[in-house]
């Protein structure tokens, strides 16, 4: 691959989006940017790297969404603004880092609405990895000490967050197939056939 390409992944919480990420990057031989763009964000701005944490694909005023959203422009507030470390903020400096990253080198980006950032680079294919809300449990009952009902409050929640950081970001759903090149059910085809699913799909689109 001569040019760059950088495969997005948004996932449901469960769904296995990250370790199909991780096994896809390990397959390609390219860098996995996850919680790994908090701190690039924070050494870009300079800004403490646990406010990007604190903020990390949670909606500002999220209760508020049903009135408005604050769709992503690119446009950086400078150190004198006192609007300098608020979370719409931090929020533009880590689209700042995406598409630094789109621009210099193949790799997988999960979540933080990559794929909308990079909407315009013709290098990105952008992946939704979902299954059903029983699988998810199954698998998130492997990462987290919950069960039953708590499991399931805890799952939705983050999911809501995913959901409202998304739209807030973005104006558009979350869940919907036309925001993404590619929509990958985890449960039906396992995770390593996701991996060559994907892999299939890239070479046939940027040969």
């Amino acid at each position: 691959m001569q040019k760059p390409v950088v495969i997005t992944i948004a996932r449901q919480y469960g769904s296995g989006g990250k370790t199909i990420g991780e096994m896809l990057s390990e397959k390609l031989g390219i860098h996995f940017y996850n919680k790994e763009l908090l701190k690039l964000a924070s050494d870009e701005s300079g800004i403490n790297e646990a406010l990007f944490v604190n903020a990390d694909e949670k909606a500002a005023g999220s209760k508020f969404l049903g009135m408005f959203h604050k769709k992503y422009k690119g446009d950086l507030l400078s150190p004198d603004s006192d609007r300098f470390t608020s979370e719409s903020n931090l929020f533009e400096y880590q689209a700042k880092v995406i598409k630094e990253l789109a621009k210099k080198e193949s790799c997988v980006i999960v979540g933080r609405a990559a794929d909308f950032v990079l909407k315009d680079y013709d290098n990105v294919l952008s992946v939704f990895i979902h299954a059903p809300f029983e699988f998810c449990m199954e698998q998130a009952a492997k990462k987290v000490n919950l069960t039953g009902h708590e499991l399931e409050k805890y799952i939705q929640r983050i999911d809501k967050d995913r959901a409202d950081y998304y739209k807030y970001y973005t104006g558009r759903e979350w869940t919907d197939a036309r925001n993404y090149d590619l929509c990958l059910d985890s449960s039906k085809l396992g995770f390593e056939r996701c991996v060559e699913e994907i892999i299939s799909y890239m070479n046939v689109r940027f040969q």
